[in-house]
């Protein structure tokens, strides 16, 4: 089959890779129709490539048709619609039973330290095959793969693999007090959807971005736009949303930015070089002394209000960080965060997209691309060129 794999920085290809197959009972095999490119998939385009290794097949965002069920499957048949969850979870061990779907026991990656592995994201969550590829295997499939309707097209469910209960998820964090103010850091697609759900909440919403385009669309659903570098102009985020806040600044931030932050030359530069070394010696160097860019998360923390909360949804990967712990002790800043707990999340937002489309997710994607244009479209989302928010790949 067609899939797209890692085979090095900056060098994401099209490959033929063997065709996935039934290898438990448990499992099923999906025929992919549409698969998300993720700005977590960014991370492995540069910053976490000690983890991978050439011919990984990437992706975490997909859905499709069931075309093969294992022996000890029972509630799912060939030619069923599906969802999947970027987490590999059990659905039966401790951990999910709480809910806590990421730290599954049962996927937990003990070799490196991090919770339940997730489709196509390196060795530090497993090295599952990804969904950015023609078939894919789904292990618990029973619990895993989603069934949905077979009306409505793909983007009306695909975003339930990852987008609506990421974003779902850091609202619920946020715990934004009815009245309230959310500042949502990054308009990509996570911080767009969370503007989105905190407008239909009720929720006043800033939104902070760079990229016009961006800042376009959550101003379309109702969120203020506020654009990064103007107010970089008159002394930072925090300061001009203090303005109108009464001094105070906003109740919650939502980082949906993370790593990839704007403004962090120093810590770019670690890890671009660590990207060099041999895996032998980066990875334990990127896992126990790696450094993140910080930017977002320092803004945050400046801008929230005291007794506020934030809820952070953008990926980190370092250990060394330094951090004003002062400043969030002494302002009483509550701090939630993690991986998405998808299926926690997806019996709540499915019934919500069956009959109306309330978080605009039919027009949501800005690219629908075939998997043959992927190492261009990985090159255009990092560089925010093309107006690039959200890519599906249809295979």
């Amino acid at each position: 089959m067609k899939a797209v794999t890692w085979q090095g920085v900056h060098d994401m290809q099209v490959s033929e890779v063997p065709d996935p197959r039934i290898e438990e009972p448990t499992d099923v095999i999906v025929k992919i129709t549409s698969t998300g490119l993720c700005g977590s998939d960014l991370h492995l385009y540069e910053t976490l490539a000690p983890f991978m290794e050439a011919g990984d097949v990437v992706g975490h965002e997909p859905m499709g048709i069931v075309e093969e069920v294992g022996t000890g499957i029972t509630s799912l048949q060939v030619g069923d619609r599906v969802v999947v969850p970027f987490n590999v979870c059990c659905g039966t061990c401790w951990m999910c039973q709480r809910d806590l779907y990421s730290q599954c026991e049962t996927t937990q990656n003990h070799e490196h330290g991090t919770g339940a592995s997730f489709f196509g994201y390196s060795k530090l969550y497993g090295q599952v095959p990804g969904g950015q590829a023609e078939y894919l295997r789904v292990p618990f499939a029973d619990f895993m793969a989603m069934k949905v309707p077979h009306e409505h097209a793909d983007d009306r469910f695909l975003f339930l693999s990852d987008v609506l209960p990421t974003a779902w998820q850091a609202l619920e964090y946020a715990a934004v007090p009815d009245g309230g103010t959310l500042l949502v850091l990054g308009a990509g697609p996570i911080g767009d959807m969370a503007a989105r759900m905190g407008v239909r909440a009720g929720h006043r919403v800033i939104s902070v971005d760079r990229v016009p385009e961006r800042l376009g669309r959550v101003a379309a659903f109702g969120a203020e736009p506020l654009d990064l570098d103007e107010a970089e102009k008159v002394g930072g985020v925090g300061d001009v949303v203090r303005e109108t806040t009464d001094g105070r600044g906003p109740d919650a931030v939502i980082d949906a930015v993370g790593m990839e932050a704007h403004g962090s030359p120093g810590a770019s530069v670690v890890q671009k070089l660590a990207g060099m070394l041999p895996d032998a010696i980066s990875e334990p160097m990127m896992k126990t002394a790696g450094l993140d860019r910080l930017a977002a998360l320092h803004t945050a923390i400046d801008a929230v209000r005291r007794g506020g909360t934030i809820s952070i949804s953008g990926v980190y990967g370092g250990q060394a960080d330094p951090l004003p712990m002062m400043q969030l002790f002494d302002k009483q800043v509550q701090l939630r965060m993690g991986q998405a707990n998808v299926r926690a999340w997806t019996d709540e937002l499915l019934p919500l997209l069956i009959d109306d489309d309330p978080f605009g997710v039919d027009a949501f994607a800005t690219h629908h691309l075939s998997l043959d244009e992927a190492p261009d479209a990985y090159e255009h989302f990092q560089k925010k060129e093309e107006g690039m928010v959200k890519v599906v790949f249809r295979p």
